[in-house]
């Protein structure tokens, strides 16, 4: 199922499936990493996680979010971010090399787009991933979910940081 909401300049665009609520359990997933191996919810055990959603890791606003949350995860005590989107592992190795990116690890939907489906984010027009950040406590509860309507806007990133340094303190 289809729905409409995401603001692409002055288009609608459809995004696939439901979006995840608080307190609702996280769906595994399978994502590609730079290094071409899968990834699920059980490589990253019992930590906080913030799952950083961008549509391009090529455009100023995903770029900025990436390297925002990069800075933000060498703070967070037990807690990873992950920065998901549907670009090559490739482009997203690129981008970290060049860029310094060290405390977030990229991973991608490129290959089924499931992630992008399980999480509501699965922007169908352009087959990318509409901007979002989720925080999962160490059981995979979401206890945070936040969707742009507006490609171009950031996301509340003092929120998510919140939720996840209390989590990690707890």
């Amino acid at each position: 199922m289809a729905r409409k909401g995401l603001m692409v300049g002055e288009n609608e665009h459809h995004v696939q499936h439901d979006m995840l609520s608080v307190g609702s359990a996280a769906p595994d997933f399978g994502l590609i990493a730079n290094d071409l191996s899968a990834k699920s919810l059980a490589d990253y055990g019992n930590q906080v996680k913030v799952i950083s959603v961008i549509p391009s890791i090529d455009t100023g606003v995903c770029s900025a979010q990436t390297r925002r949350f990069n800075q933000e995860a060498a703070s967070l005590q037990n807690a990873v971010v992950l920065t998901v989107s549907a670009d090559m592992p490739f482009a997203l190795g690129r981008f970290c090399g060049s860029e310094g990116i060290d405390n977030t690890e990229t991973l991608s939907t490129h290959r089924d787009m499931k992630f992008a489906d399980d999480y509501g984010v699965h922007d169908t027009d352009w087959r990318i991933c509409q901007r979002a950040v989720f925080v999962l406590d160490g059981e995979n509860v979401v206890k945070h979910a936040e969707y742009v309507p507006i490609i171009g806007n950031e996301v509340d990133y003092d929120a998510a940081l919140a939720v996840a340094r209390e989590l990690a303190e707890n």
